[in-house]
């Protein structure tokens, strides 16, 4: 059973049980609504314990459920429900209490947590806003600058701060239920609190409503879902509960059917699924327990504080001392300025650093289980350096190069059993970026590559895996877009606007910006790449007035038709895997789901339209084969096909 009750003395559990993380499915919603009945008639039970079986409480809505009719009991009713109750519940958090999960929560008269919990309204990250009283009794427990904070932004907060806000009642430590039940026999004995409908809100002044509109607005960066959220919250100070609660749901409706919840539905989906795509259904990766990272530049670097961070003792290794000592100051820099920023703690930064040593001597990666070479793009240079793990290292290590221009086969020309080789294209900073490039050689044994994506989820990334090709995906994309950009400027439209286009569509900065980041030596190359290239193509672009549409287009509809040609070139598996990679290493913006989706959700048809309107400007070239073929047939090839 979904949901199931037993009684320990004058107290009754509520047990759900609906792994893998309790979400709020159709049964466990009218498993928890028939409790509240049940329990109501028995006058031997004086509080009830909502506690969930397994690694956490309820982390949601069901995913399943997304696409199909809501179906009765509607979680808003088993909130009231709890709510409401004769006798009170007393909510038992541990692990994640999300969305629905803590509207469930605030539903009951208690909350009590353990102190490494986390609380929190993902809603807006899948363009939605709370839906069964999330907006309406947040603010009534937490006061309206923590409810903004929490429902606008969609992150998670701890047990300790949801206490400080207000949100929880306790933070317990040892046996949770235990805890629990102590807790409850305590505050039932004495006057319970008001249910959080019955609590009053403080409003904030008009003006002061001004200020937290244009924070959110600006930190919205086009995303309607925060808005409406902020919109709703402001209803509910306002007015009456239970009008507050039709406005928020109202607002709800409204919003689940719109593009931007289907683009962010869509890559929520997608990056669940690729960390475990299925071509490797079944593969079991080879056991990494151990790492080493060859060559410690700021990429090598930041590829250590990575594995720290993700819990594997690190081998750093070098040439000689001195670059040895500055690759070590490189990484504890990186881990000084997390703790100073608050992500980590002092204690969590010492064992950072802790776990890593460092050596010039091969030697030292004899038992090593994974090594990662990242040195300069130089092919003499990384030949060299597998060679020498192929002398030192055990057959079975697994050897990868974080090459990003050089052919990973040729690097790996002369190394015995190949099967375990394998490139692993980092986006800088490579602690922070979640896109993780895997680029299997046509040896790579599948229990290596699962071996890579494995790493990648255990670092917190999201791994994709890229097929041979100048560019992989990520870098391949920008190139084109950098490219557009340049030929839109040959076209008399300054790069400033072109930027300005650009963020007006939700990027966080302009192609040129962007460029200008990586160093003007480094820009100036790729602008003069790109002018030749133009000039190769099209012999010149015609000068010509372009407005902000037309800016987005010619820079948006090329980048789909690169897109296409990598599928086509079986680069990419799947479209789906040129939006994660566009979102999390390009800056594509999430509510438009990244280029594939965009362009599907625009129409195949007026996309390919648009861009022979495009090539006959002398912007753009012309649709290649796949995008007419993808246009004719109304999507995206399945991957394989």
């Amino acid at each position: 059973m979904a949901v199931s009750i037993r009684r320990e003395g004058d107290l009754a559990i509520v047990t759900i049980d609906n792994p893998p993380v309790n979400a709020l499915s159709r049964a466990v919603r009218q498993g928890l609504f028939d409790a509240v009945t049940i329990l109501d008639n028995d006058v031997s039970v004086s509080g009830v314990l909502l506690v969930c079986a397994g690694r956490t409480f309820i982390a949601g809505a069901d995913v399943n459920e997304f696409s199909k009719p809501p179906l009765e009991p509607h979680l808003r009713d088993v909130v009231a429900a709890i709510e409401s109750a004769k006798t009170p519940w007393v909510a038992v958090i541990h692990g994640t209490a999300l969305g629905g999960g803590f509207e469930i929560a605030m539903g009951c008269r208690f909350r009590v947590a353990l102190k490494d919990a986390k609380i929190g309204f993902p809603e807006v990250t899948l363009g939605l806003i709370p839906g069964a009283g999330g907006t309406v009794r947040t603010p009534r427990l937490a006061g309206v600058v923590n409810a903004v904070t929490l429902v606008t932004t969609g992150r998670a907060i701890g047990a300790t701060q949801a206490l400080a806000m207000g949100l929880i009642d306790a933070v317990v430590a040892g046996d949770l239920l235990l805890s629990a039940a102590a807790f409850a026999h305590t505050v039932l004995a004495e006057e319970w609190p008001l249910p959080a409908r019955t609590r009053p809100v403080l409003a904030p002044t008009d003006d002061d409503w001004v200020a937290i509109e244009q924070a959110v607005r600006k930190a919205a960066r086009g995303e309607d879902a925060p808005l409406r959220a902020l919109a709703s919250i402001r209803f509910a100070c306002t007015t009456d509960f239970d009008s507050a609660l039709a406005f928020e749901r109202d607002m709800f409706l409204a919003l689940r059917g719109s593009p931007q919840a289907a683009a962010l539905r869509a890559v929520f989906f997608a990056e669940r699924t690729a960390p475990r795509p299925p071509e490797l259904a079944g593969i079991e990766p080879r056991s990494v327990k151990s790492v080493a990272v060859i060559g410690g530049g700021l990429l090598g670097a930041e590829i250590v504080a990575a594995l720290r961070d993700g819990g594997f003792p690190v081998i750093l290794i070098e040439h000689d001392q001195a670059a040895l000592d500055r690759s070590f100051a490189d990484v504890k820099a990186i881990v000084d300025e997390a703790a100073q920023g608050g992500s980590l703690t002092a204690d969590s930064a010492d064992e950072r650093i802790a776990g890593i040593s460092t050596n010039l001597d091969y030697d030292t990666l004899t038992n090593t289980d994974f090594v990662i070479e990242a040195v300069a793009e130089d092919l003499d240079v990384k030949r060299s350096i597998i060679s020498r793990l192929t002398d030192v290292c055990r057959p079975d290590t697994i050897l990868a190069t974080t090459s990003t221009s050089l052919d990973p086969r040729m690097i790996a020309e002369n190394l015995a059993h190949k099967d375990r080789f394998i490139g692993l294209h980092f986006f800088r900073p490579a602690q922070l970026t979640k896109l993780l490039e895997v680029v299997p050689v046509p040896e790579t044994s599948p229990h290596v590559l699962a071996a890579a994506f494995a790493l990648a989820r255990s670092l917190n990334k999201i791994p994709v895996q890229a097929g041979i090709g100048e560019g992989f995906i990520g870098n391949r994309l920008l190139t084109i877009m950098y490219r557009q950009a340049e030929r839109v400027v040959l076209a008399g439209v300054s790069p400033t606007d072109v930027d300005n286009a650009m963020r007006e569509f939700g990027f966080a900065m302009g192609p040129f910006e962007a460029q200008d980041r990586i160093g003007p030596d480094a820009a100036a190359l790729r602008r003069r790449a790109a002018h030749e290239n133009d000039t190769n193509e099209s012999g010149g672009v015609p000068q010509q007035a372009l407005n902000q549409n037309d800016i987005v287009r010619a820079l948006l509809f090329p980048v789909v038709n690169e897109g296409s040609k990598i599928l086509a070139e079986d680069v990419a598996k799947r479209a789906t895997d040129i939006d994660l990679v566009a979102i999390h290493a390009c800056g594509f913006p999430r509510r438009c789901g990244g280029p594939m989706h965009f362009a599907t959700a625009h129409g195949l048809k007026a996309v390919v339209n648009e861009l022979d309107r495009i090539h006959a400007m002398g912007l753009a070239a012309p649709p290649c084969g796949m995008l007419r073929r993808a246009a004719s047939e109304g999507d995206w090839p399945a991957a394989g096909s």
